[in-house]
């Protein structure tokens, strides 16, 4: 994998820690929005946003709702705004499924902390990139995932392919992830890795730890496979363009 540089050891403890890189062209197959299209890019990494027993409250939302479902291979999804859940080899829509039994897997409590966090990660990427909060969008897919050793049995399962976000969803244009375990102390391997021509950079996952970046081929990115234990994580997804918008969770 050529040389590899650690941007973030789960030892670290970040308040701030930012890396521009130069704006690749994606930006500009895509409709423009001012004040909110990436004119700066890069990635950043803060411990400053969310405290660990907030990541341990997220990860007991995550727990309880991947505990009705799961995937077969080793990467289960819960998607609390559409209600998309990994079970077996498909997706069921977790609201339909379960119905009102969901009233007592989450409550009130537990949509309006995943708000606020959202809320705090999102002022932070405004605050970094220079741009207005209020022009960006939560954007889908925005959800939970649990990985673990098992092996693949779906292409949804092979979470470990490079890939660029703005090219896999088109109206992503910044990704942020939220880490609610401990990289070498809950699961091994699972790092986050920017592919950058020189060399690969790494994020080491701890939880509360927030990594946010400029979705575009910029940040070519992968996550190692997890050797063993258990990574579960947040990705949080923002676009400029209302029409690609998405409401908070709600508890209906």
């Amino acid at each position: 994998d050529g040389v590899t540089e650690v941007l973030a050891h789960r030892s670290d403890n970040l308040r701030d820690k930012f890396i521009e890189v130069p704006c690749s062209e994606d930006y500009d197959r895509h409709k423009r929005f001012a004040g909110c299209t990436p004119r700066k890019c890069g990635r950043g990494v803060t411990d400053a946003v969310i405290t660990r027993e907030e990541a341990e409250r997220i990860r007991r939302i995550a727990e309880r709702g991947l505990s009705l479902g799961g995937s077969d291979g080793g990467a289960s999804i819960l998607d609390l705004h559409s209600g998309a859940l990994s079970l077996g080899k498909h997706f069921v829509n977790l609201y339909r499924y379960f119905g009102d039994k969901i009233q007592d897997i989450f409550t009130e409590e537990d949509f309006a902390l995943y708000r606020d966090v959202r809320q705090r990660i999102q002022q932070r990427i405004a605050q970094v990139f220079g741009i207005s909060s209020s022009a960006m969008y939560l954007t889908k897919p925005t959800f939970f995932s649990r990985m673990n050793s098992t092996g693949a049995k779906t292409t949804h399962d092979e979470y470990w392919h490079p890939h660029v976000d703005k090219v896999t969803y088109g109206s992503f244009d910044y990704t942020s992830l939220l880490y609610l375990s401990d990289y070498s102390e809950d699961f091994g391997g699972g790092r986050f890795v920017f592919m950058d021509a020189d060399s690969n950079k790494t994020v080491e996952p701890r939880a509360g730890r927030v990594s946010f970046f400029t979705s575009g081929s910029e940040n070519l990115h992968r996550v190692e496979k997890v050797q063993w234990g258990t990574r579960f994580a947040i990705t949080i997804s923002f676009t400029c363009d209302p029409e690609h918008g998405i409401g908070d969770p709600l508890l209906a």
